[in-house]
């Protein structure tokens, strides 16, 4: 299995740099697996797609404004990208920089008005560990001095809508570096909506990490290895999900991360478990599902391994085709483009 294997043609035109004046706006293409049907279609009209008694899990966890931008204790530009918090009884984090020279163990940082930080010793490239300082919650100063870390795809900067637009109505718990993206297009007319057909709606969390945009770098695609990305199930998501399988209803998994959560989560026995965890699960074809039935995700970029996940989920040349199909039909791809359903 190779990483051409997973490639297709995009002209730049079709990459989304903002998202559409309302989030139910997207275009919505249909896949079909049992008869291999490709339906062009509305987001709108997605609730059509759901019978009572369906279940659709989602991933709450929110974008938090990662990237700071400052100065060396020399003068000398730099910007922070925070990436995992390294402890639990202060402000060390795993970053990456942006710099002319690449800071030393004990270099000084001013990141904006109210940040301050020590670069340390330890980590593994690419990474610095660096121990931020500031006068009241570092929180509430990252809300104030950070920015939204858009995906490199998207060639501008972050703006005053992104804080908005790049995080899920339903976003509640801080972590992520990147949005769970197929739910950037749900609103709360959306969820009523599916709650008024009779479909449960239960949350977990996984906290998007660094590795959602880095590239796959072996040609070999079974070589590969994922970061580790910390993740939630609650009880009464996993005791929904058991049970919703147990009478032979319909799991929908809103987005891959939804996805990569819930089929790590699975015991021998095919049942969900609820408790915190960290997940490097690696979903290419041929893997087999054991509580996903549905999965409503957005278009991704080539050769990537979301892209190699849906291609197990729904057969890699009929995803192919439907990206062709998609191309040909100008849909927009990636975070701020258009949306697919596989059943």
């Amino acid at each position: 299995m190779f990483l051409d294997d997973f490639d297709f043609a995009l002209p730049e035109s079709l990459i989304a740099q903002y998202p559409r004046p309302e989030r139910e706006d997207a275009r919505l293409l249909v896949l079909r697996r049992d008869d291999r049907e490709i339906r062009s279609t509305a987001f709108r009209d997605l609730g059509a797609f759901f019978r009572p008694g369906d279940l659709l899990v989602l991933n709450d966890t929110r974008v938090i404004p990662a990237r700071l931008l400052g100065e060396k204790e020399s003068g000398g530009r730099i910007e922070v990208f925070l990436v995992r918090r390294l402890a639990t009884d202060g402000e060390e984090w795993a970053c990456l920089t942006k710099s002319s020279k690449s800071p030393r163990p004990g270099t000084r940082l001013r990141l904006g008005v109210a940040i301050e930080g020590t670069v340390l010793p330890g980590g593994e490239q690419p990474y610095r560990h660096i121990r931020f300082e500031c006068s009241g919650d570092f929180t509430a100063a990252l809300e104030r001095e950070g920015q939204i870390p858009l995906p490199p795809y998207i060639r501008r900067d972050a703006d005053a809508s992104d804080r908005t637009r790049y995080q899920t109505v339903f976003a509640r718990s801080d972590g992520a570096v990147a949005a769970p993206t197929a739910g950037l297009h749900f609103t709360e007319r959306t969820l009523d909506e599916l709650r008024g057909r009779g479909v449960e709606i239960h949350p977990l969390t996984l906290h998007v990490g660094l590795g959602t945009f880095l590239p796959v770098r072996v040609e070999n695609v079974l070589e590969h290895r994922m970061h580790h990305e910390p993740y939630v199930v609650p009880t009464e998501t996993a005791a929904a999900v058991n049970r919703a399988k147990e009478e032979g209803r319909r799991v929908f998994a809103l987005g891959t991360t939804t996805t990569r959560a819930l089929e790590h989560a699975v015991d021998g026995q095919g049942r969900l478990r609820a408790g915190e965890g960290s997940s490097d699960l690696f979903i290419y074809p041929g893997f087999r599902f054991r509580l996903v039935d549905a999965l409503i995700t957005n278009f991704h970029l080539p050769k990537s391994t979301l892209l190699m996940l849906v291609s197990a989920f729904a057969d890699r040349e009929f995803v192919l085709e439907a990206y062709r199909q998609a191309v040909r039909e100008e849909y927009r791809f990636f975070s701020y483009g258009d949306c697919m359903l596989i059943l």
